[in-house]
């Protein structure tokens, strides 16, 4: 996987060649070679992407203008008023996409594999998130993906916690997984991507088209920025995913800290689930403040090291409260999720501790 990340995506092999494909900013190109019109062929920058991530997840990419974008394309690929069955823990605008576009949303714990199965029978799709956002539930991926294919239903993956490097969906048994490349594949807060696979070639025309139509297309230097990301994603990856095991199992034992939720640690009610279908924990991890909101809000404040700030994935550790946000009711209110980025973990912990007042 670390060979994939520097390696695929480079071009051609020849004399002279550039070792990086250089940002394509083209619209339209000369006709009668492989593009003509970037929106319909994309272009070169796109498909170094498109390769990258291709590989590391074992079938064929399609990049997008964002990770919401990634999921429009998938949601838009059922019959007009579908059910679909959601995570109830899950990010929140895909939950509100497929309200919007429609359809019904079926709200299921996926940590109850039989009572999600039984509320698959008759839907359109089923959408996994594992680990979920924020409350790092572990769904038992390969009984999902063999029961909803069973049924009929198209099964769809949010893999951006895990990454690729960490956890493999289409092989688990799910016909197409999203990314929100804007997180741990472009890894430095400074782009907007979403991309899907999926092993399926006539679906992937269909994502494919489906992007074409709707327009949701990279622009060219946030996919060259994403390809120079993702050149360094296993470093990153395993560089924080090191420290948040660390964190984690010192935040549990912290008097401030009432809960940790991080499916690394062996006292994790996912822990079992997710070291039979991961190759490793991640980098995402979330716990509670004693107190209330307004606990969580101060240590949020406090921070130096940690950066107070949304999103996740980066370099920099960031931490949110995401109970203060819509759509989030079911989060407990002094949660703070907390991205681990590749600072060094003594310096992140220092930060904690003293936040939380030691």
């Amino acid at each position: 996987m670390e060979t994939v990340c520097v390696g695929a995506g480079r071009g051609p092999e020849r004399p002279g060649a550039p070792l990086n494909v250089p940002p394509v900013f083209a619209s339209s190109f000369r006709s009668g070679g492989e593009h003509e019109y970037s929106r319909n062929d994309g272009t070169p920058t796109w498909e170094a992407l498109e390769q990258i991530v291709g590989q590391l997840e074992g079938g064929t990419a399609t990049a997008y203008a964002s990770g919401m974008g990634a999921a429009a394309a998938i949601v838009d690929l059922l019959p007009a008023g579908s059910r679909v069955v959601v995570p109830a823990d899950s990010y929140t605008a895909v939950r509100n996409l497929v309200a919007m576009r429609g359809h019904q949303v079926d709200l299921q714990d996926m940590t109850d594999t039989d009572a999600t199965l039984a509320a698959v029978d008759g839907a359109a799709l089923l959408w996994l998130e594992s680990p979920t956002n924020p409350m790092m539930d572990v769904a038992d991926l390969p009984a999902l993906c063999a029961g909803a294919r069973a049924a009929g239903v198209l099964v769809a993956a949010d893999n951006t916690f895990a990454t690729p490097l960490l956890q493999q969906p289409l092989s688990l048994g799910a016909d197409v997984v999203m990314h929100s490349g804007t997180k741990y594949i472009g890894g430095h807060a400074d782009l907007l991507i979403g991309l899907t696979v999926t092993a399926d070639e006539e679906l992937a025309a269909r994502l494919r088209t489906s992007r074409v139509l709707a327009g949701a297309t990279p622009g060219g230097m946030e996919a060259f920025l994403a390809v120079r990301g993702v050149r360094t994603l296993a470093l990153r990856v395993r560089a924080a995913q090191e420290s948040a095991g660390v964190l984690a199992e010192r935040l549990e034992q912290h008097p401030a800290v009432t809960r940790v939720r991080y499916p690394g640690l062996p006292t994790d009610p996912g822990h079992k689930r997710a070291a039979a279908q991961m190759s490793g924990f991640g980098a995402m991890l979330s716990f509670e403040v004693a107190g209330g909101a307004a606990e969580a809000d101060a240590v949020c404040a406090a921070l130096h090291v940690v950066n107070a700030a949304t999103s996740l994935g980066g370099v920099e550790s960031t931490i949110e409260r995401r109970a203060k946000l819509s759509g989030q009711e079911h989060v407990p209110p002094s949660l703070l999720r907390l991205s681990v980025g590749c600072e060094h973990v003594e310096d992140l912990w220092a930060d904690l501790d003293a936040a939380l007042g030691s």
